[in-house]
């Protein structure tokens, strides 16, 4: 019938095709009966193209109907059938209505749409993929396929058979398929481009296989799943699936097993990592054994090294998961992986990876981005990675297994001196007088960067390093991080570093260097845990031992730390009295840095006192010597302890009433803060500015300081004042 129409109006394929905007491949297709039911929308851009009446109109696009359900209930069945979903699918709200996005998205201009979703083992991609098309089922009335590619096995789906069970599916005889890959790729474009289908492609294993599968425009849409990341995939939108948030991980478990002990549930949910596989295990575990009490496999699960053992049920292992990735590494990819298991902390980035390979840098690069392309590794924009913890396990099970224990050593041991090297190096930056040390590390703001992206590292080597007796090492680290604690001085790892600092010193018999570390635990406990008696403790402690060894720097460190603990405990007149001693000591000693502190700190005292007129001119002394280039203190102490004395005058002046110069010193104080990333003192300002501003009736910019002043408390985590300041900002709204 449309080949006599077109006749009738005396136009070729082609001017019909230019008319219509309809392909002349579709309408010879439909001329020579091989498309029998095409999409209403095309028979009616025809119909219009050929002016042709309602009697014949109607006619047209009732074949047309009749065609495509006789296509429906001919084509063969059981032909790339779409998996059933799981009932206790649970999650993923987001990525669903991401998938509803790509399908209902450009649909009336006929622009093709591939979903490619890709993630490491165990995360569901294929479980997600399949619940997602049975939920848009209803928007492919031609059809929704699904095809596993095979993209872990030794030996992928080739191209040419896809193509063929896909064009099977879709209701094209063997003997009508085209002999090669380009005429059965070209067939199957075809048919999709009048179709409403949707395709899941499933398990993915690189561009050059998925290409040819893709629709091209039309209505059609396909989701890729894969764990590679097939990055030369063009003109696709990508999904990254993650591990369930720990609220959705806990409900799918307990949607397999029903209700039991909520919290038991929930830590074993944690301990699974929020993967669906490692869920669905441990979920199936419990059900195939109801009298068995959860509480016993989270006993076992915590158990590093018999976790993965554990994630196994039937013909289901999470190692096994893992496994299929691991065998597509290349054999020095597959080193590095296994090697980067004995990394401490839990992250890193190339050069720490190279480090722990054996490898160059480049060749670092080379292997990350394998794993990362595998799922094997987590990358960030930042430049660092990291593993997942089942992930990190299966690595250090394959590590125990395939390579010998002095090996692991031997790494182990290059690890950890490199690291405790770095650290020491870079907290030596901060160190008054003791030059450029040699790390590789540019300025003071790079080794401040790396001591604290590397924190969790470089501690890990520091314990490994305490077990194995390396005292001086230890040692040599912990005193290194002294003056760099006070620009980070919230850190929760300060108590352990200095703990083990003295340790390795009273291992070395070192008592002076034992009591540097025993007024550095102190210094902890009086400023960042805010607990003066064990402060005070400390301190004395290393009094003892100073004193014992005539150690006088130690021993004025010991007065003023027990001076800051006594000030707290509010014994006023020993503390002045211990941080007179310590003022007089440090500067006769030539120490003008700590001296500077002593100043400060008698200024508080005489502040605390209520003797603010005096405390004001103890300050403003302060703030002249770390002004007066000629005063002996180091550039970087002075630039350090100059916006802290300010916004003491500041508070001082506040207190004496004098609120509109309080208000410009505190000012001017943040700001030096916040160059000088000092969060803790800064948050300390704001709240007093805050108050400030408040009493002179500037409420808009009071709120601001309070609602600053929350934000930085938060950062160092300290909650309570944060919760205060952020209400006092609530307040003044």
């Amino acid at each position: 019938m449309l080949r006599r129409h077109r006749h009738a109006a005396r136009l070729t394929l082609e001017q019909l095709a230019e008319a219509s905007g309809v392909s002349a491949r579709t309408l010879s297709d439909m001329e020579r009966g091989r498309s029998k039911g095409p999409q209403q929308r095309t028979v009616t851009a025809l119909a219009d193209a050929l002016s042709l009446a309602e009697d014949d109109r109607e006619q047209l696009i009732e074949l047309a109907r009749d065609g495509r359900l006789k296509d429906r209930w001919t084509r063969p069945a059981g032909l790339c059938e779409l998996p059933r979903t799981v009932d206790d699918f649970t999650g993923r709200d987001a990525e669903l209505a991401w998938t509803d996005d790509l399908v209902h998205a450009d649909m009336s201009t006929r622009v093709a749409g591939v979903g490619l979703i890709t993630g490491p083992a165990g995360l569901g991609k294929t479980t997600f993929a399949v619940r997602a098309a049975h939920t848009l089922r209803s928007s492919f009335p031609d059809g929704v396929f699904f095809l596993d590619l095979f993209g872990m096995s030794p030996e992928p789906l080739a191209v040419d058979e896809a193509l063929t069970l896909l064009l099977r599916a879709l209701g094209v005889a063997d003997q009508q398929l085209p002999p090669d890959i380009p005429g059965r790729a070209s067939l199957y474009r075809s048919l999709l481009r009048d179709r409403r289908v949707l395709a899941v492609l499933d398990n993915a294993a690189s561009e050059e296989q998925v290409r040819p599968l893709l629709p091209a425009d039309g209505a059609s849409r396909a989701l890729v799943t894969s764990r590679r990341l097939l990055a030369g995939l063009e003109g696709v939108r990508r999904l990254t699936l993650g591990p369930l948030p720990l609220p959705e991980a806990a409900e799918l478990l307990t949607g397999i097993v029903g209700e039991r002990q909520e919290s038991v549930l929930t830590e074993l949910a944690r301990l699974c990592g929020g993967l669906p596989l490692a869920l669905r295990i441990i979920g199936n575990r419990l059900l195939s054994r109801p009298e068995w009490d959860p509480a016993e496999l989270v006993a076992r699960m915590t158990d590093e090294e018999r976790r993965l053992g554990q994630l196994k049920a039937g013909d289901l292992e999470i190692a096994t998961a893992f496994g299929m990735s691991y065998e597509q590494l290349a054999t020095s990819t597959r080193r590095v992986f296994r090697r980067l298991a004995l990394v401490p902390g839990r992250d890193f980035d190339a050069t720490l990876a190279a480090i722990a390979a054996g490898v160059s840098i480049g060749e670092a690069w080379d292997a990350l981005d394998e794993l990362v392309d595998l799922g094997l590794l987590q990358d960030a924009p930042s430049g660092r990675y990291r593993f997942h913890d089942l992930v990190r396990l299966f690595a250090r099970d394959r590590l125990d297994k395939e390579d010998g224990e002095a090996e692991r050593h031997a790494v182990t041991e290059t690890v950890t001196s490199w690291l405790l090297r770095m650290a020491t190096a870079a907290g030596r930056w901060f160190e008054p007088a003791y030059g450029r040390p040699e790390s590789g590390l540019s300025s003071a703001e790079e080794a401040d960067h790396w001591l604290r992206v590397n924190v969790d590292n470089w501690l890990g080597a520091l314990r490994t390093a305490a077990i194995a007796d390396r005292h001086a090492a230890v040692l040599d680290c912990a005193e290194s991080m002294d003056w760099f604690s006070d620009r980070w001085m919230h850190a929760p790892h300060w108590q352990e570093v200095f703990t083990l600092g003295a340790e390795a010193a009273a291992a070395l018999d070192d008592p002076v260097r034992q009591a540097r570390q025993l007024n550095l635990l102190a210094w902890v406990h009086l400023i960042p845990r805010d607990d003066p008696e064990t402060a005070l403790r400390y301190a004395n402690q290393a009094l003892d031992l100073a004193t014992h060894s005539g150690a006088t720097a130690q021993i004025a460190s010991a007065r003023h730390t027990a001076g800051g603990a006594l000030r707290k405990l509010g014994r006023l007149d020993e503390a002045t009295a211990a941080e007179t001693r310590a003022a007089q000591m440090f500067k006769a000693d030539g120490d003008i840095d700590s001296y500077a502190q002593c100043l400060g700190a008698l200024g508080s005292c005489l502040r605390d006192a209520g003797h603010y007129a005096e405390a004001l001119e103890q300050y403003l002394d302060l703030w002249a010597l770390v002004n007066d280039e000629q005063s002996g203190m180091t550039p970087g102490i002075a630039a350090f302890t100059r916006p802290i004395a300010l916004a003491r005058v500041g508070e001082c002046l506040g207190l004496l009433g004098r609120r509109a110069e309080a208000i410009i010193k505190l000012t001017e104080a943040i700001s030096l803060m916040e160059q000088a990333q000092l969060p803790a003192p800064q948050a300390r300002a704001l709240e007093t500015l805050a108050a400030l501003l408040a009493g002179a009736g500037r409420t808009d910019e009071s709120r601001d300081a309070y609602a600053r002043a929350a934000e930085v408390y938060e950062a160092i985590a300290d909650r309570e004042s944060s919760s205060r300041c952020r209400d006092l900002a609530t307040a003044a709204s």
